[in-house]
């Protein structure tokens, strides 16, 4: 059966009869949403809500670990949580390279930089070295 939301402007297809809980999403019920990709990125578990931060993964870590081990003189440049991002890590290599990945916590930055033996600062109190502002100049003068 066919049956039209009011929150949707396509058909979604339900099993009949509609569930008894009427504030069930549709497709948690059982449906299928026919067209319109935008609406399948909007649904529950296809997107993280609003108002949630992503934290830290392991690809984050891997990536973070990768530039320690192909860069030399890497230090790190912890920053804080905001309303948009997680904590943050910077690593900055000697040329002035740099990367910047979610970590779990300030905890987790000193973690990370205690095993991999290298510098930890606070980049709110110490800033970002003058070596990191030249590279993403440069770079952006090769493009």
């Amino acid at each position: 059966m066919v049956r039209y939301s009011s929150w949707h402007y396509r058909a979604i297809l339900a099993p009949a009869p509609f569930p008894a809980n009427r504030h069930m999403h549709p497709i948690a019920a059982g449906g299928t949403i026919t067209g319109m990709g935008w609406l399948r990125r909007h649904l529950p578990g296809h997107r993280a809500r609003p108002g949630v931060l992503r934290t830290s993964t392991r690809a984050d870590l891997e990536h973070l670990s990768e530039f320690v081990a192909t860069r030399r003189g890497v230090e790190a440049y912890v920053e804080p949580r905001t309303a948009v991002t997680d904590t943050t890590v910077v690593l900055v290599a000697s040329d002035g390279e740099w990367t910047r990945r979610r970590v779990d916590g300030p905890d987790g930055a000193a973690s990370f930089a205690r095993k991999h033996k290298i510098p930890l600062y606070d980049g709110r109190i110490v800033g970002y070295p003058k070596r990191m502002r030249e590279w993403t100049a440069r770079r952006a003068a090769e493009q």
